[in-house]
């Protein structure tokens, strides 16, 4: 059994006094579940505050982006041992905004998710395809593309990573992936993992495009779709819980 597991990415969103109240509420509303993990991943200022707060509990935490470089002159940007130092378990790499907003190439992507696992981090690598390469047909070619650069990356390592599917068109639209649509993709993510490294077929998968409370069970009844990466309703304590539980 895989199990479910729900990550909150928190994106650039939060504040010192209401951390406090979501980390608090999280932490009293979750309890250990077998099979079920939740984690969230908040911006580099709170990870200290993250720690603090979910320490001891059974809620992990981690980072949203990395260095490729484990240090060195690199002005603004942050090492996965300085993100190790504080506890985390996970990193995102290749986020969508990351891959657009950046001009993250999937090779760029492969070395972050290579310096995630050397520092004994969980890297959560992200692919997803735009509505303009849907609508051309072009979702497995994207997607097994993105996917692959990071298989050449870090070779039998990739049985230590989560994968998120994320459809562009569908990240804070509103608009979501219906069931079919997501376990379409996910099918074809799990075989190429399969395919690259037997171990591999165990591999999390998560889907990550407008996850709500609504939405969220009908999309982890698919048999390959192993939880969420959820945005926007994670900064919702009740929302957030009520996913994590569908």
């Amino acid at each position: 059994m895989r199990g479910k597991l729900v990550v909150g990415n928190w994106k650039m969103n939060g504040g010192l006094r209401q951390n406090d109240a979501l980390l608090a509420d999280l932490r009293a509303g979750w309890k250990a579940q077998d099979g079920r993990a939740i984690a969230v991943c908040v911006p580099y200022p709170y990870l200290w505050q993250a720690q603090a707060a979910l320490s001891g509990s059974a809620i992990a935490w981690g980072a949203q982006d990395l260095s490729e470089y484990a240090g060195g002159a690199f002005t603004g940007d942050v090492s996965a041992r300085m993100e190790s130092e504080f506890g985390c378990t996970y990193v995102i790499v290749g986020h969508s905004e990351r891959r657009a907003m950046h001009g993250e190439s999937d090779a760029l992507v492969a070395r972050k998710a290579g310096a995630a696992l050397t520092a004994g981090l969980k890297p959560i690598v992200c692919v997803g395809e735009t509505l303009a390469q849907r609508d051309a047909g072009q979702t497995e070619e994207v997607v097994l593309r993105q996917l692959d650069a990071v298989v050449a990356g870090i070779g039998a390592r990739l049985t230590e990573v989560v994968v998120a599917y994320e459809p562009v068109w569908a990240i804070g639209t509103g608009r979501t992936a219906t069931p079919e649509q997501a376990q379409a993709v996910h099918r074809l993510l799990r075989q190429r993992l399969r395919e690259a490294e037997p171990a591999a077929e165990n591999v999390l998968l998560l889907y990550g495009g407008s996850v709500k409370a609504d939405n969220a069970r009908a999309l982890f009844a698919s048999p390959d779709i192993d939880g969420g990466l959820v945005g926007g309703a994670s900064l919702n304590a009740t929302e957030f819980l009520t996913i994590a539980c569908a």
